[in-house]
Order: C-alpha cells, then structure tokens, then sequence
C-alpha cells in the first residue's frame, strides 16, 4: 500500500477539504521533525525502555506496527528512506564502496533527487545533525557536499565512535569531539539547527540521527583488506548503572534446539551460556545508550513548546532497519529476512494523528520520502518510486557477525559466518494470510507462515516441492498454487 494513502487512513482527521497539506490548520503549513536511530529493534522491547519517547510521542500520536526496512542494512536502507526507491532500484546494495557508501549514492545521481530536495523546492528549510549515510568521510566529506542541507554531520571513520566523534557543519572543515558523548553534542546541535528553523521564517524539516544503539566500532581497526571490531554499544556514564537485570527476550526463536532459516543459518550451533550472558550485556548496553536519545527527544519536544509550535509540528521517529540477538542462533547483527530485522519502529505525532493510536497497515521505508512530501505540500505527486502493496525484502553480499563471539580473525582478515547472504523475499500481510517468502541466491527457499508461527522457527516450503501436489499438513495455505504467485512477485522461477 502506498504510504500516503496508508497515512490518511491513519490519521482519519486529516484535512479532508481542502487541498492544503495533511492535518494543517488554516493553511498553515506545518514543520517537520524526524528522529532515526541506528540499528534499533522493535521486536525485543526497546521503546519499552524509553519512557520520554512514549511520553511525548508514542502516547500523542500513532504506532505504525507494522512497519518495514526493505534492506537490513544501513546504507541502503538510508538511502530508500531519502529516495523513496528499494535498493534494487538505487543500487546502492552495500555500507562500502564499490557496491554501497555515500559515493554511490553520487554516482548514482541521487544528491539532486532525494527528499531534502524536494522539500526545499516546496519552500521548506532543512536541516540534518548526525549520520547521513556510510563511508561519508573525513576525505569525502565534499566532494561533493550533500546537497539539501543546513547541516552537521558524522563522519567516518568515527560514526561509530561513542566517546571520539567528529562533526562537520555546513562546508567547514571536520572537527572532532574527543571525549565528549556522541548522542549528547548532536543533540546539541539539533538544539541549534531547530532554533535556525524557527528564525528562518519558513516551515522547517529537520532531522537528528544519532548512532544509538549501533555497535561501537574502533577506528583503528579500519585498515584496507581488514574488518572493524564492532563491540557493545557504549552508553553514557550517567545511563551505565540502568537496567541490571534486563535480558534478551526469551522466545520461541532465542537460540532454538532446532536450527532454523536457509543458506549459512542451518549450520549455526546452538549457543552456550557464555555466550548468551555476553549477549544479554550487549543487549543492555543498547538499551542504555538509548536513553541519551530519549533524553534528546524531550529536549526537542520541549523546545516546540517553548516557541509555541508543537501543535503545528509532526515528529516522526524511526530507525534504518532491525536487530537480533540469540534469536536463530544469530549472533549481535542485522542483515537477515527475520522480522526482529526489518520490522522496525515508526511512530507519528501531529496534526491530525490519533493520540496513543495504533495501526496494523503495512508500511515500509519506501513509503516515508513520500508521506513528508505530501505533509509538506498536498499537491505534491512522484510516480517514479516504489511504494507498493506488499513488501520487498532483499540483501546482497555478506552476513557480518558483532561483538566478540562469532567473530574471528584468519591471518588478519575478517572470516564471516554468512559469506553468502544473498536473498529476495516478501513479506504479505492481509487479514487472512501473513507471510514471509524468500529465495537465496543457492536456489534455496524458506516460507513461513506467521499467523501460526510469529517467531518464524518453522519453514513450511516443502524439502521436495510438487507443483501438482497437495497442500501442506502443516498450513492451511494451498502451496501449489501459493508458491508459484510468490515466485512471479520475485521474478524468480
């Protein structure tokens, strides 16, 4: 379903007379904020432990439950989010060059032709602090400059690192932030850049995107033909001492005595307790970094308030795709088909929206370039991107493993448990079926059925399939006439 559509059924008092854009008043035209974490998972109760978000946002506004990354995977989920457009058609597949990365995203001629853009045509002025995309650098960080922002931005090769970021504002030179935590000095600046918004005059979008809870990632460890050690998340000193007690969330697929899922996944071994203590310490520390950006969020509400124009403001809160751990066997990571991946957090408050709403229609991140241009500007229309009815799942490349298990070294280079991790699927919602489908690139297959298997730990695609044979004793679905539909949406045979 096509995300426009899909919001005007959420927030059902929209504007519905006049042509003025989604749930303004008097024309008004209304501002826009938009808070994307980093790795950050629905499915093991992270917005749970963020009692400002649900304050301020999930409490006065709408729960998108349903909603999806298209690619588990940073950059390319990013660049989906900002285009509109699935990675299949970006072709931005990868976080680094030559498949993925910000210079792709150039090459591929996206830096006039994606959502800030668009809005400043619309007379919107934009503003950007944090991550934008991977391997935007402290060499490449102008050449050229991301067009479409008043801007702050991470840079590599110190995203990632929680205590020695570097920010480069506008087209000045990079400066680092040594010592300080990166989530508290961008919140900072979207402090600046939101009070830049209100002098400007106009209606503003501005967007804050800090790493939280992604890994913490040790520049050093960049070095050409060499991986990076990606461990726990580190939270800040006054956040190290929450949440003691707190452990991954023990369902039907936490480390499983069955293996489960295709490809390299079939021949994960089960994990041991050591593991799955450390497993649960990393979990907590994402837990704990998100609280800097809970405390982001109130601070960003707050000042709405003060200048009086929080009723007229949408926040919207996000992140760029899912996580597991423990879940399959799978150690820390994203990159998969599972929905702990690419079901992720979308909340929406604002003119119009539901107070403590919720909704089950399918979203996905192709459809969020959309729905901020129509609030921006109701006449707005693009018939070049990719909304649809049903999801598209992809991934191409290989599977990276985090933290300290799992993860090892062969003569200095990176072995990865999924070195082929290369899949099409689908993921189908109605109220009578729910289905992920997917096909590896080694011909293999996987199909669940969610409305009897949630946690996705049954494969229901038959080991030796017969297009004339009957349907499973497992699903009520008729798998020889479901299976070939599937395969055509793929465009796999």
């Amino acid at each position: 379903m096509r995300f426009p559509s899909a919001f005007a059924l959420g927030l059902a008092t929209a504007s519905a007379v006049t042509q003025a854009p989604i749930g303004t008043k008097n024309g008004e035209r209304p501002n826009i904020v938009l808070v994307s974490t980093d790795d950050q998972d629905l499915h093991m109760q992270s917005v749970d432990y963020t009692p400002l978000l649900k304050k301020h946002i999930i409490d006065q506004g709408t729960f998108f439950k349903r909603h999806y990354c298209t690619t588990a995977i940073c950059c390319p989920s990013r660049v989906t989010l900002w285009t509109g457009k699935n990675a299949h058609n970006t072709n931005v597949t990868d976080v680094m060059p030559p498949y993925g990365g910000y210079q792709k995203f150039i090459d591929q001629g996206f830096n006039d032709a994606y959502l800030p853009v668009w809005l400043q045509d619309a007379g919107y002025s934009t503003f950007y602090t944090g991550k934008l995309f991977n391997h935007h650098t402290v060499i490449n960080w102008n050449s050229p400059h991301p067009a479409g922002w008043t801007s702050d931005f991470l840079l590599d090769p110190f995203t990632y690192q929680y205590y020695n970021s570097t920010f480069q504002r506008n087209e000045h030179p990079p400066i680092s932030h040594e010592g300080e935590y990166s989530t508290d000095v961008l919140a900072q600046k979207a402090y600046g850049l939101l009070d830049e918004g209100v002098q400007s005059g106009k209606p503003f979008f501005l967007v804050a995107a800090p790493i939280a809870p992604h890994s913490n990632v040790d520049p050093t460890a960049f070095k050409h033909g060499e991986g990076t050690l990606m461990t726990a998340p580190l939270p800040a000193e006054r956040h190290k001492h929450l949440f003691p007690g707190a452990k991954v969330p023990r369902n039907a697929n936490f480390n499983p005595d069955k293996p489960s899922g295709a490809s390299w996944m079939k021949h994960l071994d089960q994990l041991t307790e050591e593991v799955i203590a450390y497993n649960d310490e990393f979990y907590r520390a994402r837990l704990q970094t998100l609280q800097a950006v809970d405390e982001l969020i109130e601070g960003l509400v707050n000042r709405l308030t003060d200048y009086g124009i929080n009723d007229n403001t949408y926040f919207i809160f996000t992140t760029d795709n899912g996580y597991h751990i423990s879940q399959h066997r799978l150690a820390p990571g994203k990159e998969c088909g599972f929905e702990e991946d690419i079901n992720i957090p979308l909340v929406i408050r604002g003119p119009g929206a539901p107070q403590g709403g919720e909704t089950s229609i399918v979203t996905a991140h192709t459809d969020l370039a959309p729905t901020i241009s129509k609030i921006a500007n109701g006449d707005w229309k693009r018939k070049d991107l990719d909304g649809s009815e049903h999801v598209n799942v992809e991934f191409w490349g290989q599977a990276l493993p985090e933290g300290t298990h799992r993860f090892s070294l062969d003569d200095g280079k990176v072995v990865y448990y999924g070195s082929n991790n290369t899949y099409k699927a689908l993921r189908i919602i109605s109220d009578s079926y729910n289905l992920y489908y997917s096909v590896w690139c080694t011909n293999e297959h996987e199909l669940y059925d969610l409305t009897t298997d949630p946690h996705q730990t049954n494969n229901i695609y038959p080991s030796s399939f017969d297009i004339s044979g009957p349907s499973s004793t497992e699903s009520k679905l008729n798998l020889p006439k479901l299976i070939p539909r599937l395969d055509a949406l793929l465009m796999v045979t």
